[in-house]
């Protein structure tokens, strides 16, 4: 049931908040708050708390610079960790532009808008994440290493696994939060972790997202640990992905699910696989956002290469869990948790979306083991591989309509424009590895 202001300025009064973070996302992902007291709700709630946008990297220049934050009141919560009395809350907000209409490069909107379309064609997207990350120890001076005590593998417990008592707060933490967790285990890489909240409304899963990322870092913290969603923090061992499991619904019912085909997949499920397909190239620049995300995106480690889908086997780029009925979904493997999850929901749904408006078929689904196969193999099958690097996947996003569409104008320039400037910082620099193998040599 949707909270409304009284509602939460009456949970505010009983939890004694004192005060209350206002939060919202940037263009890249990056979680910003300003922070009020409680006298101050009852005009935050009411739409009249300014901050100045163009202190927010990719937001707008200093002369349109007055923006206001529209907290939703169904994001009030009331953080487990901080001090009983005097406590603090958080509410998300949509940015709004100084005459009252929505900022098209609040990544909110731009997941509402494509929300607000697929709501036309009578559809409502539920998303289920799986997200990674690793637990490293910091130095001295509280500075992160790339060092981890585990020696755990996949599913192990104590008295290998000294990020559990870490991760086991974290878990208490989120389901205070009112997330329900359904597994959380350690990853196959040393120090790595994994916590699967059940899936939801897409836009409540972005905000979780958001918050997950938030709680994981701070309950590190207590720990002394740090918490890290880089895609691939360390050179030869598996790198941290974040699965995304996708499903439409229209009149309450699986729009995925049919009884009545060999593999009870429907139609709109063929194509809304087709879309991502299409579109894979380009969405890689939204969800695999960073110069790093591509060194996880290679064969061998179970992270997907390659454009492909399957019900069988874990290589491809999307693969169909087995459980059907209401559970039918699919599952896209490429996202990793550095990415912006309004947009990388936003740009997955629009990619479906365009497949199911013009049935797009996917090609036969791949059943083999797709990294054992040979360059001539995959070509013979049509398999295109995802791009290799971001420079790539950004001339892909800036060739594709359809994807930019999702993003707007205004959040695609300024995207295209700050990836571009991190792909030339990495262009140019000298790092570690040449001199490790041309220095002596030449």
């Amino acid at each position: 049931m949707a909270l409304t202001k009284e509602d939460v300025l009456i949970k505010a009064k009983e939890a004694d908040v004192k005060f209350i973070r206002l939060q919202f996302t940037d263009i890249f992902g990056i979680l910003k708050n300003v922070a009020i007291t409680v006298e101050q709700l009852e005009k935050a709630l009411d739409g009249e708390m300014m901050f100045d946008g163009s202190s927010i990297e990719g937001f707008v220049r200093i002369e349109e610079s007055d923006m206001y934050l529209i907290p939703d009141p169904n994001t009030f919560a009331v953080f487990p960790w901080r001090p009983r009395e005097g406590s603090v809350a958080r509410l998300i907000c949509d940015v709004y532009k100084h005459d009252g209409s929505p900022f098209e490069g609040c990544p909110r909107y731009n997941l509402k808008k494509v929300l607000a379309e697929a709501a036309e064609m009578g559809y409502t997207m539920n998303v289920g994440p799986e997200a990674e990350f690793f637990l490293f120890h910091t130095d001295n001076e509280g500075k992160p290493t790339t060092i981890t005590h585990d020696r755990a593998g996949y599913f192990d417990l104590t008295p290998v696994d000294l990020g559990e008592n870490a991760r086991r707060d974290m878990v208490l933490t989120l389901e205070e939060l009112g997330f329900e967790i359904e597994a959380s285990h350690h990853e196959v890489a040393p120090g790595q972790h994994e916590i699967d909240f059940k899936y939801d409304d897409a836009l409540d899963i972005a905000d979780k997202i958001m918050t997950f990322k938030f709680v994981v870092r701070t309950i590190a913290q207590r720990h002394g640990l740090h918490a890290t969603f880089m895609p691939k923090p360390i050179f030869g061992i598996a790198g941290s992905g974040m699965h995304m499991n996708q499903s439409l619904f229209s009149n309450g019912e699986n729009a995925f699910f049919d009884p009545g085909t060999p593999d009870q997949l429907s139609d709109i499920a063929k194509y809304y696989i087709g879309g991502l397909m299409k579109h894979a190239r380009a969405m890689s620049a939204i969800t695999n956002p960073t110069v790093n995300s591509y060194k996880r995106l290679v064969s061998g480690y179970e992270a997907p290469a390659y454009i492909a889908w399957s019900a069988r086997n874990r290589s491809p780029l999307i693969r169909i869990p087995a459980k059907r009925g209401a559970s039918t979904r699919i599952e896209l493997r490429n996202p990793d948790p550095s990415c912006n999850p309004y947009l990388a929901i936003a740009v997955a749904l629009k990619a479906g979306l365009d497949g199911i408006k013009n049935k797009i078929q996917p090609p036969p689904p791949v059943d083999k083991n797709i990294y054992e196969m040979t360059e001539e193999e995959r070509a013979a099958e049509g398999i295109g591989n995802l791009p290799q690097n971001l420079y790539e996947a950004i001339q892909e996003l800036r060739g594709d309509e359809v994807i930019k569409s999702a993003l707007g104008d205004h959040t695609f320039n300024r995207f295209v424009e700050a990836k571009m400037i991190e792909w030339d910082r990495f262009r140019v620099h000298v790092h570690p590895w040449e001199l490790e193998e041309y220095l002596a040599i030449y």
